[in-house]
């Protein structure tokens, strides 16, 4: 059964820095993908960075290239988001989410939401201004 378990988040102060983690387990190949989605309120969930386990590619949404960086820990089945930079319009609920994907297929931009299986539980993110 994959699962996959969130940690990180909280409240910080424009300009900040937080690390979200995301523990993946119950895949047996490296045939999937991981992507990092939030929900603000009142507004719809969006994609915003993913990265694709056997081919390591990663993917942002324009409004966080440059202040967020994904990537991952093999030994430790874990995958990070580092958030820096924070804006008070990264305020929002984040997800982790995975995606089984077939051998022959190679990521060329981010993954759309509905090829997502699995989710985390979430994590609520905080900036103040």
């Amino acid at each position: 059964e994959v699962q996959l378990v969130q940690s990180g988040g909280g409240l910080v102060r424009a300009g900040g820095s937080l690390r979200l983690s995301c523990v993946v387990s119950g895949f047996i190949d490296d045939d999937y993908a991981i992507g990092w989605f939030r929900q603000a309120p009142g507004k719809e969930r969006e994609g915003i960075s993913c990265i694709s386990r056997r081919h390591s590619r990663r993917y942002y949404v324009d409004s966080v290239k440059g202040r967020f960086t994904l990537y991952s820990d093999n030994a430790k089945n874990t995958v990070y988001l580092q958030m820096d930079s924070l804006i008070p319009e990264d305020t929002a609920v984040y997800y982790c989410a995975a995606a089984y994907l077939s051998r022959s297929y190679v990521p060329t931009a981010l993954i759309p939401e509905d090829e997502y299986e699995y989710w985390g539980q979430g994590t609520q993110v905080t900036v103040s201004s």
